[in-house]
């Protein structure tokens, strides 16, 4: 028993060793040139090694094993109090909160930054997690329901910052360095300002231990005199206060919350008195180790790579660890409200619907702004002119919304899971992916290679995803599975982007969404490929239905389910890469239209397919419209606006209850 209640103690010791000697042997020349009193007193002005050291590479060793600490320390309290070992600052969307708050007080209320940074910050964090909260209330706090929110508010946020940051990017170049978690130093000042804060929130967490111990009893724990409420809410203001006063000095570091407490469990910290001041420690030895190595690989390639979007790239892993491992807490679906009824007049709707977007259409090329910013009609030689510039983009956007639509279709009816599509099981992510393996590999690309590479990573993503679902047995974990995968390609990428390779830089543009660029030759292929996989998607209407009654049954009326599945697999990849290409890999079409169609009542085969598709072409075409002229005379990215139409679509969705089950 003892050995067992040292094994938590002494790898934590290993990891700090192994974080000691990455430390020694970059800093270890430093110092040696320096001197080892450079460590210990001022340096002299003339002494650029020890200036260097003492007020730049010693100031980053700190704010590294600070913040760690504090992010493995909130990231322990979010898991035990939520009872879910995949709640972290992340996968909460606490952290994407505080950088959108940032971005909005250097824009409007820069004044507040000057008086305070920590109080725009921590403001942002805890309204996501009220956000996160609201929605999640009504689930009574699922698992599921819970991170699955989160992650969307984090993307949602992002997605805001990332617009702001198009519009506004005089003010906030710097925001994306910061939110790709910057731990440079200039001085000691940034660490002695969240070192009072982090040490005076850890003696209140620790204050807290006895009550946090008999919180694991649930309703149980009120006979033992425990207000419940209180220490809940008590135990989660300190973890979002250590989060978003982390992130306010260094930004986003990536999912080191979910990472440290996740290995603490596993080397046997079970007690919550020994995970209080384990995970902390895992977490800043784990920053330690990463920052020192990507400073190694700094000084040998001379590319910089953001320290957070390196942690991400260690803590996705480990959270697919732990879901593989701790599955039976994450196959709890949400059930609420009741699928609606089927339509008796599924052709009217669908008529309906093909008005609109013809009406949407009519508007984005007759309707526009003049020079002076007034809305105005062009007709005659004035719409000649423009309609090579209007056509093109609207035809591109459209038949985007339409694969787009069908592909999540597929994917929901493929996986039972009505919050399955390619956005959110990082299909997107792993078309984008693909297409930068292709910049790498072809010195001139066309859309022919783009198209292969596209098709590729999303291919590789949707059969990553069904194997790791096979082995783990659950529906839900699938669609876990693919928003961490998401998470991880998107990681990956970032670490290319911010090499600073001409190469990953042209990508910068097209992951925004933007359809300025789409000539006249792009949307004739586009549009031909999305009537193409209207009719193959059409096909596929009988023997979607009969695998929706289950694998026997579809096995007595002769379908052959695996060839089916890899069919459908296959059909949604391609539709997701053409489609991606075009509007960049975040627009949530594809999780909203099916939704949408079935709210209107077109719940069953045909019509709903082909009322997810129209409803796709809907959004996309009202998205590329509202980016031509909302902000004239500049152009707001099609995939972005999408992006913003869609977040409050889908978390209206969740609050109303949307029953994930199979659609007939």
């Amino acid at each position: 028993m003892k050995h067992i209640a040292a094994r938590p103690w002494l790898a934590t010791g290993l990891l700090w060793c192994i974080a000691a000697a990455i430390a020694a042997f970059n800093l270890g020349p430093l110092i040696g040139g320096a001197g080892v009193r450079a460590v210990f007193s001022l340096p002299s002005a003339g002494d650029s090694q020890a200036v260097l050291l003492h007020y730049s590479v010693l100031p980053r060793l700190a704010m590294s094993c600070v913040g760690g600490f504090a992010l493995g320390l909130s990231g322990m309290l979010f898991q035990h109090v939520l009872r879910n070992p995949l709640a972290s600052p992340s996968t909460l969307g606490v952290e994407a909160g505080a950088q959108l708050a940032l971005g909005i007080a250097m824009l409007w209320f820069p004044a507040l930054l000057g008086w305070s940074r920590d109080t725009a910050t921590a403001f942002g964090g805890f309204a996501a997690m009220a956000v996160v909260f609201a929605v999640a209330w009504r689930f009574k706090f699922q698992p599921i329901a819970v991170i699955l929110t989160g992650l969307v508010m984090g993307l949602y946020c992002t997605a805001i910052v990332t617009l702001l940051t198009l519009m506004n990017d005089h003010y906030l170049s710097g925001l994306f360095v910061w939110g790709g978690g910057s731990l440079n130093q200039n001085d000691w000042r940034s660490v002695a300002g969240l070192l009072p804060k982090v040490v005076g929130f850890t003696v209140l967490a620790l204050l807290l231990v006895r009550q946090l111990s008999v919180l694991t009893l649930g309703e149980a724990a009120k006979g033992l005199g425990i207000k419940l409420q209180f220490v809940r809410a008590a135990a989660l203001f300190v973890a979002v206060a250590l989060t978003t006063f982390t992130v306010s000095a260094v930004g986003v570091i990536g999912f080191l919350g979910l990472a440290a407490p996740a290995i603490a469990r596993a080397i046997g910290a079970r007690r919550i008195n020994t995970r209080l001041i384990v995970a902390p420690l895992i977490g800043a030895a784990l920053l330690i180790i990463v920052d020192q190595i990507m400073q190694i690989y700094t000084a040998k390639t001379g590319s910089y790579v953001p320290t957070g979007a390196a942690t991400a790239l260690i803590g996705v892993p480990v959270l697919l660890f732990v879901m593989l491992k701790r599955g039976g807490s994450l196959q709890t679906a949400i059930h609420s409200g009741s699928s609606p009824a089927a339509s008796s007049r599924p052709l009217i709707l669908i008529a309906t619907l093909a008005g609109l977007v013809l009406a949407v259409a009519m508007v984005a090329i007759f309707v526009g702004r003049g020079v002076d910013g007034s809305w105005i009609s062009s007709t005659g030689a004035t719409l000649k002119s423009l309609l090579p510039w209007r056509l093109p983009r609207l035809v591109a956007a459209t038949s985007a919304g339409i694969m787009l639509a069908l592909a999540g279709s597929l994917l929901q009816r493929l996986t039972g899971n009505a919050m399955a599509s390619p956005e959110v099981l990082g299909v997107s992510a792993g078309t984008a992916f693909g297409l930068l393996c292709i910049l790498f590999v072809v010195s001139e690309p066309t859309i022919t290679h783009r198209l292969i590479g596209g098709f590729l990573g999303a291919g590789t993503v949707l059969a990553i995803l069904f194997a790791m679902s096979r082995a783990a047995h659950s529906g839900n974990q699938f669609l876990m599975f693919g928003v961490s995968l998401g998470a991880f390609l998107t990681a990956l990428i970032s670490v290319v982007l911010a090499s600073g390779d001409p190469r990953a830089l042209s990508l910068i543009s097209w992951m925004a969404g933007s359809t300025y660029g789409v000539s006249s030759a792009m949307s004739l292929i586009i549009s031909a490929l999305a009537i193409v996989g209207i009719i193959t998607v059409m096909l596929l209407v009988r023997p979607l239905q009969q695998f929706a009654l289950g694998d026997l049954s579809a096995h007595s009326h002769g379908v052959d389910v695996k060839k089916l599945q890899i069919l459908i697999l296959a059909v949604a990849a391609l539709l997701t890469a053409m489609a991606t290409l075009i509007v960049g890999p975040l627009s949530f079409v594809g999780l909203m239209a099916p939704h949408l169609a079935q709210r209107l009542g077109l719940t069953r085969g045909l019509p709903h397919l082909m009322g997810s598709a129209l409803c796709g072409a809907l959004l996309m075409a009202t998205a590329d419209f509202i980016g031509r002229t909302a902000y004239f005379p500049w152009q707001l990215p099609t995939g972005l606006v999408a992006t913003l139409l869609g977040g409050p679509v889908f978390a209206l969705l969740l609050i109303r209850g949307r029953r994930l089950s199979k659609l007939h």
